[in-house]
């Protein structure tokens, strides 16, 4: 089992500038935030299971906005990150059409699958976020990631609710983003879709998602892909409860990556990866706030045809506990997850301990 434990500082700092330029405005603004990390499991990897950690992480966004002639207002941002050496993280442009919706078109933002994935409340970061390997949750949709235009509608009444509509087209759904005047290309990729309708309202939020890709040639793939994922959130006062399924079939043929003994990656390995998830949070206070929560993740190698050795399904848990602390501009966080079977290697190959468990815990204070 490994165990997680994060401490950390964040640091916030407002707009820097601000440049107005052809009816727009530019702004720049920055994040800072050190951590104390501790990681204790046994997953067979010495150098990765022990260690004691702390870190500091500096951001710098640029954002810009501004109005059109038609009343249409635009805006997008950048934003790049200490890894890697200040790279650029992600960045997205948006163009809202007044009461027309809003088409946005990006790199590294995630799409419209990030608004659906893993959003369960918590109190800090997602469960899987000390794992080595993240809930396939959280890899729903991602091809279409790059490369793609998405749209949100306005909201609109559904029967005392509020809804909106998420819609994405992708024409080559790699999950790559071209560089400017660039394309992208595979021998077996074809365009991707998804649709997300999300409802709100009396306390309850409800959000489903769907995604998929079409593959036109000679691969290991045996149709195409199909993704998706739902849940239900329900806040009463100062409790929030939240639950979560989701589904990804990567259309793959499961006689390559089936074996028991072998490791599993969630998007490459034949079969399909299903996840649960539910978490409840609390707020104490307008600045303090705790939560629990638990995902479990089963791998089925669809093993079960009329001939070969039938492969039994295969699970990895995550349990995650945050708290975090406002105090103005800076906030102090931490949580403790624990995951086991990290790799999808059949429990009956293995005894206890895991050879696959890991515990980890954070505290990141920012500010």
């Amino acid at each position: 089992m490994n165990n997680l434990k994060k401490l950390g500082l964040t640091a916030l700092a407002g707009s820097l500038a601000a440049v107005s330029a052809n009816a727009g405005e530019m702004s720049v603004s920055g994040a800072f935030n050190a951590t104390y990390v501790t990681v204790d499991g046994n997953t067979g990897t010495p150098a990765s299971d022990h260690g004691i950690g702390l870190g500091n992480d500096k951001d710098v966004t640029f954002s810009g906005s501004g109005e059109l002639d038609n009343g249409w207002t635009f805006s997008g941002y950048t934003l790049m990150k200490e890894a890697g050496g200040f790279d650029i993280s992600s960045s997205a442009l948006s163009m809202t059409m007044g009461s027309m919706g809003t088409v946005t078109t990006g790199s590294g933002y995630g799409g419209n699958s990030t608004k659906y994935d893993q959003q369960t409340p918590t109190a800090y970061e997602e469960f899987d976020d000390a794992a080595s390997q993240t809930l396939s949750a959280n890899i729903v949709g991602n091809t279409l990631d790059n490369n793609s235009i998405t749209y949100t509608s306005p909201s609109f009444d559904l029967g005392g609710f509020s809804a909106s509509l998420d819609i994405e087209y992708s024409p080559e759904a790699t999950g790559t983003s071209p560089n400017d005047g660039g394309s992208q290309q595979a021998a077996d990729t074809g365009n991707g879709r998804s649709l997300g309708v999300t409802v709100s309202g009396a306390g309850l939020k409800l959000g489903v998602y769907g995604s998929q890709v079409e593959y036109d040639g000679a691969s290991a793939r045996v149709g195409d892909t199909f993704e998706g994922v739902w849940y239900a959130n329900y806040t009463m006062g100062p409790v929030s409860v939240g639950y979560s399924q989701s589904y990804l079939d990567r259309g793959l043929d499961t006689t390559t990556a089936t074996a028991a003994t072998t490791g599993k990656t969630i998007g490459t390995a034949g079969g399909l990866f299903e996840a649960t998830s539910m978490s409840i949070a609390f707020k104490v206070n307008d600045d303090f706030s705790v939560s629990y929560g638990k995902a479990d993740d089963t791998y089925d190698a669809q093993s079960n045809a009329s001939s070969g050795t039938e492969i039994a399904d295969v699970d990895v848990e995550h349990k995650h506990i945050a708290a975090a602390y406002s105090m103005g501009a800076m906030s102090i966080k931490a949580y403790r997850s624990e995951a086991t079977n990290l790799q999808y290697i059949s429990c009956l190959l293995y005894t206890s301990p895991s050879p696959r468990d890991r515990t980890r815990s954070r505290m990141p204070s920012s500010a």
